[in-house]
């Protein structure tokens, strides 16, 4: 991936060459995820086999950083997902190209929890529940799989969520029911929403369009409002998800000139509250990240508390070891009245054990090990801007 401007730099032009980078890939960066927890933590999949977590300076990077803070070793292909637990600290999930998923325990360097045999193709997608209790799945084989990690079971599934040979998408929402994106028989992009609870038929489906970019979801828990970006597109669509028919409605679309190569998201609590900013877009061109932001016109200065209310917070609910034990943890939510005010960040300290996963057999690996590679470093873009699949 290419580097772009950190999130947490103001400035806007054209950057230096020379911008420092992180650089301790040795094939190319797949995906990244921001922890939730800590604003200057970032993970990183890649081509090369693993996981890596960065600690990022608190005031950007001033030369490349080419140390990670741990290195995650387990995958025996590329990996394609990387993604935080949304309420218990240093809980990260991965998904690789040899179908597997782990979980790991940031904190000591473990993978605690191994899902293997329950995706026989290669895993489109994978997201946390609101608590992190469940994980929701979307494969190759046309299955979305809702599945309780700890005790490696699956508990819901559905076979042809969509009927198209396109990759899906699968989100959870807030109330546990799950949205999902796709492609009909006919080539139609198609949106449905789930009750896990009773999959044999969708809550309600929609057709789009036919275009045949793949549809990614971002999704606001606070205002249940699912953002939808396709790669290739130049619009953003955007639904509010009720409990009343037809469920899924429409509410507008933000349309440029230029298509979108990937797309990223700003969490709620970096939104400037004083402009009634809503959401705010990262959207990737071939040679820019330029920014979108989505406000709601409104003619008083006071907080408007029906846009904005209580959100997640950047406190853990519980602990690594908490969640590995069974317990789970709903958001902490806080106030935005005031605006975010970011706390001091720990750093994130790894306390290294021994990998649980070591002892089980090794599948052969598609990839040269970093040990052995000799190929220069990738870099890892330092912002939250993902390229879509």
């Amino acid at each position: 991936i290419d580097h772009t401007k950190p999130l947490f730099s103001l400035q806007t032009g054209r950057i230096d060459k020379a911008y420092p980078t992180v650089c301790g890939h040795t094939g190319p960066v797949l995906d990244i995820d921001w922890c939730p927890h800590n604003d200057h933590v970032i993970a990183s999949g890649s081509e090369d086999c693993t996981v890596m977590v960065w600690q990022i300076p608190e005031n950007g990077l001033v030369t490349p950083l080419a140390e990670p803070v741990v290195v995650l070793e387990g995958h025996s292909k590329r990996v394609g997902i990387v993604t935080w637990h949304p309420t218990a600290r240093n809980v990260l999930m991965s998904a690789g190209c040899d179908n597997l998923i782990i979980i790991w325990n940031v904190g000591t360097g473990e993978g605690m929890i191994q899902l293997e045999d329950m995706h026989p193709d290669v895993i489109f997608s994978a997201c946390w529940s609101r608590n992190g209790a469940l994980i929701c799945t979307a494969c190759k084989d046309k299955k979305i799989r809702v599945i309780d990690p700890r005790k490696e079971k699956i508990v819901a599934e559905k076979d042809k969520a969509h009927d198209g040979a396109r990759p899906m998408r699968a989100i959870f929402l807030a109330d546990g029911n799950i949205f999902t994106t796709g492609f009909s028989r006919m080539s139609e992009r198609q949106l449905a929403l789930w009750n896990p609870k009773s999959m044999e038929e969708p809550i309600s489906v929609h057709e789009l369009d036919t275009s045949n970019g793949v549809l990614l979801p971002f999704y606001d828990a606070d205002t249940n409002v699912v953002y939808l970006c396709g790669k290739g597109d130049s619009s953003i669509r955007y639904f509010e998800i009720t409990d009343e028919a037809p469920f899924v409605h429409y509410l507008n679309t933000f349309s440029s000139k230029e298509p979108q190569r990937g797309m990223g998201y700003m969490p709620k609590r970096g939104l400037d509250v004083n402009k009634c900013e809503i959401a705010r877009f990262y959207k990737l061109h071939e040679r820019k990240c330029e920014p979108i932001i989505m406000t709601v016109p409104r003619k008083s200065d006071l907080f408007q508390d029906d846009l904005y209310p209580d959100t997640a917070g950047p406190d853990c609910a519980i602990e690594a070891e908490d969640w590995f034990d069974g317990k789970n943890g709903e958001p902490i939510l806080i106030s935005l009245k005031n605006g975010y005010v970011p706390g001091k960040n720990r750093d994130l300290k790894v306390v290294k054990k021994s990998n649980v996963l070591e002892g089980k057999p090794a599948k052969k690996a598609e990839n040269t090990s970093p040990a052995q590679s000799k190929a220069s470093p990738h870099p890892c873009t330092v912002s939250r801007t993902g390229q879509l699949p």
